[in-house]
């Protein structure tokens, strides 16, 4: 089997290493099978709204197919970090303000109703990126990410909820590992309860959760049998009727799913659990191709 969307890709404009030009994207997604895709920048908080700007523009640029769509990746924040950035007093806030905040306070997204529209944002990608002013301790984030997730899952403007339970970051030992905290040595020390209501939010909401193959599934830091354990999620997942989405989560200079994110293997193993490219949600192709 073979996956033929992808729906988390960064390029240049993207206020991370991404480095991917759209214009090499266009080519290379079509050539590796690819047939829906989008490109879906980052955004953190407001400050990096003309980067979305940016990425549109090179969007347009290479006029871009009807099954070629155009998304953002927001991140979870909260909206106190929003309060503070918006007073100017925060030098180049590029990831919000990640210390200082209240644990528990409101949560928000970087973008409104309004700046999608403006920039012609067709899909959101909302993603839980670090622990919300909680204390590095299992428990902790384990319930901060949760209160995330659901808040993604329920909110108005998200269409694909990110890789549900990526980590980075702290906890990484000296070669690069996550061998235990938050968890790594047992995907179980997350309570059931949290899945399920998480799954229900999903399903009442009409939410996509997403398939991350390279942030996840072949995570080089993970240990291999969190892979195991996070398919068996994906599964339990299924079974209660959640719609995913494929997301490579491509960073690099060119899109490669052959060898960098291997999309084969990763169809492969899903397969395995009862999901099939055709099951997978994708954006339908623009009406008449044309994009403004």
């Amino acid at each position: 089997m073979n996956l033929s969307s992808d729906w988390h890709i960064h390029s240049a404009a993207s206020c991370d290493e991404a480095c991917l030009q759209i214009a090499d994207l266009v080519l290379e997604a079509p050539a590796q099978g690819i047939q829906d895709f989008g490109v879906t920048d980052h955004i953190h908080t407001p400050c990096n709204l003309p980067d979305l700007a940016a990425s549109r523009r090179a969007f347009l640029a290479v006029r871009p197919s009807p099954r070629f769509h155009f998304g953002v990746e927001v991140s979870c924040v909260s909206q106190w970090e929003l309060d503070e950035i918006a007073t100017g007093r925060h030098e180049n806030p590029v990831y919000g303000l990640r210390d200082g905040g209240p644990a528990g306070g409101a949560l928000a997204i970087g973008v409104t109703a309004d700046d999608l529209q403006a920039h012609g944002v067709e899909y959101v990608v909302g993603g839980a990126h670090w622990p919300m002013y909680v204390p590095f301790e299992r428990k902790a984030v384990i319930r901060d990410y949760h209160r995330q997730n659901m808040f993604l899952a329920t909110h108005p403007l998200v269409t694909i909820i990110a890789h549900p339970w990526w980590w980075m970051g702290h906890w990484q030992n000296a070669q690069g590992m996550y061998l235990a905290e938050p968890w790594f040595d047992s995907f179980k020390v997350i309570p059931q309860s949290m899945h399920a209501e998480f799954a229900d939010a999903v399903i009442t909401h009409g939410k996509v959760v997403e398939i991350n193959v390279q942030a996840i599934l072949f995570n080089p830091q993970y240990p291999e049998h969190f892979r195991l354990e996070y398919m068996d999620y994906l599964a339990r997942l299924h079974a209660r009727g959640v719609v995913f989405s494929v997301g490579s989560d491509c960073h690099s200079a060119h899109y490669d799913i052959q060898h960098e994110v291997p999309f084969a293997r990763a169809a492969d193993m899903l397969a395995t659990v009862g999901i099939h490219d055709h099951d997978l949600w994708r954006l339908p192709a623009r009406k008449g191709g044309k994009v403004i």
